[in-house]
């Protein structure tokens, strides 16, 4: 408690050397002409707050004593002199700037390697602006996926992609949205928005993007036509028209027919002119099992593991009704393509939502876990908020013998462990599987990266079988 109590002096004398005109040893040229500043700062101070700033002074330090002058042109002055008031006293008053300023403060903390604040810029966004994130969903999604640094923006992304698409279309950005953010929301496993509302918000988008065609579709030439065709050509195929009631596609679809392709078109006239009664269909009640037996290729596991699993991934509790239903597509099998972290990486990389069943040797123990994001053989760790680990005891009595153990909501960043070396691994030893010949080393070494411990030892387990699914949405 008393040696906090020096920090608040400390930190101001901190910055009174800032803002002092002796003893500085270097100058710092921020921003692009016409908008450059010089700033005076000292070597020490930068060498040890920013990882980035001591590569550069390590390549431009001279011998001779003379001033040191270096060039920062990626950043914007009035956003560097906010991040040098941190560098020097550890102080950063986000309450006072707008959102679109914590977000370039990002982009620059960032370039400058400052990965504390760097997390700490994102949580604040999350916490305290989500509304307008929400708004400026555009710019948020562009910065967050520049690279790999801002995690927690991604997640908030693809989270408000999945559960609330709507506030997307909504935002006051939607229209200058880009076409590969609007392909991944219609692509998104949990796009929730029906047929006909995609299709509007499409169509609306394309439109947007060609401000000079007339605002009714009866007054567009054949240009006209060809151009917003050619502008929702990578949307057109993945809009379900032949799910649509003969009303919406009349009215919704067919003045813009001319944007679908020809074969398409006439497929899709021959469909609802089929109708018994095109003006008012009769609505359809489709039964379907949450899982059916062609669902699961499992011996390890039955439906009813699959059935439960598919609750954990909605987050729903087992005696909840499930609202989706999904098809567990198995992508490899270990006595089938081999046990090697070689052929796991070789089918498995790059594929989402991927189920990891394990059979553990020599008991009837089943281990496994979810990874809603791709694997990749990088070495790194992968974010995501939606991850879980689990094991069943045995194949009765699912619903007591079993233990659910989710990602922390402290470390998403550490869910997935991603190396060439190892099979599907979760955190940082929570669950980990080793290649071939290795399969007999295989453990479960509670890290805190998940809720808790998915077995009750430490013991290294043998493999019997391992399997991993694709789940798909039906």
């Amino acid at each position: 408690m008393y040696d906090k109590k020096f920090l608040p002096k400390l930190s101001q004398n901190l910055l009174e050397i800032l803002v002092d005109n002796e003893f500085y040893d270097i100058t710092i040229e921020v921003g692009n002409d016409p908008y450059v500043r010089i700033f005076r700062a000292h070597m020490v101070i930068l060498n040890y707050r920013s990882p980035y700033l001591r590569r550069i002074l390590s390549t431009n330090v001279k011998n001779d004593g003379s001033l040191v002058h270096i060039k920062l042109p990626n950043i914007l002055p009035e956003i560097f002199q906010i991040i040098l008031r941190y560098i020097y006293g550890g102080r950063l008053s986000l309450e006072e700037y707008d959102a679109s300023d914590i977000i370039k403060i990002l982009v620059a903390s960032r370039e400058l390697s400052l990965k504390e604040l760097v997390i700490h810029l994102q949580s604040f966004l999350i916490e305290n602006k989500k509304s307008w994130m929400e708004q400026n969903f555009n710019l948020v999604y562009q910065t967050s996926f520049e690279n790999n640094s801002f995690l927690k923006l991604q997640n908030f992304c693809t989270n408000l992609m999945s559960k609330e698409p709507e506030k997307i279309f909504n935002s006051i950005d939607f229209n200058s949205i880009s076409e590969k953010c609007l392909i991944s929301l219609i692509q998104h496993d949990n796009f929730q928005l029906n047929i006909i509302q995609a299709w509007d918000y499409v169509l609306k988008w394309g439109i947007a993007q060609n401000p000079e065609l007339p605002s009714d579709p009866s007054n567009y030439s054949k240009n006209d036509f060809n151009t917003l065709k050619n502008t929702l050509q990578h949307f057109v195929p993945l809009i379900k028209f032949f799910n649509l009631t003969p009303k919406e596609y009349l009215s919704q679809v067919y003045p813009y027919k001319k944007v679908i392709p020809k074969d398409l078109r006439e497929n899709l006239f021959k469909h609802f002119i089929d109708q018994p009664n095109s003006s008012t269909p009769e609505p359809k009640t489709i039964i379907k099992e949450v899982i059916n037996s062609k669902s699961i290729d499992s011996k390890i596991i039955t439906i009813q593991h699959a059935e439960v699993i598919s609750k954990w991934v909605e987050k729903l509790e087992i005696t909840d009704v499930m609202k989706n239903s999904y098809e567990f597509k198995l992508i490899l099998r270990g006595s089938r393509d081999g046990f090697s972290s070689c052929n796991f990486h070789k089918i498995c990389d790059n594929k989402t939502r991927t189920i990891t069943i394990i059979k553990v040797k020599g008991s009837n123990e089943i281990l496994g876990g979810y990874n809603p994001i791709v694997w990749k053989s990088n070495g790194g760790f992968g974010g995501t908020e939606d991850s879980f680990i689990f094991s069943f005891k045995n194949k009765e009595n699912i619903d007591e013998n079993h233990i659910l153990s989710r990602i922390s909501v402290f470390l998403e960043e550490y869910a997935i462990y991603n190396h060439t070396d190892y099979g599907p691994s979760f955190g940082e030893n929570d669950l980990v599987l080793f290649g071939e010949n290795c399969y007999d080393k295989s453990y479960c070494n509670y890290s805190g990266c998940y809720d808790e411990s998915i077995r009750r030892t430490k013991d290294y387990f043998s493999v019997e079988e391992y399997k991993i699914f694709q789940i798909i949405k039906d």
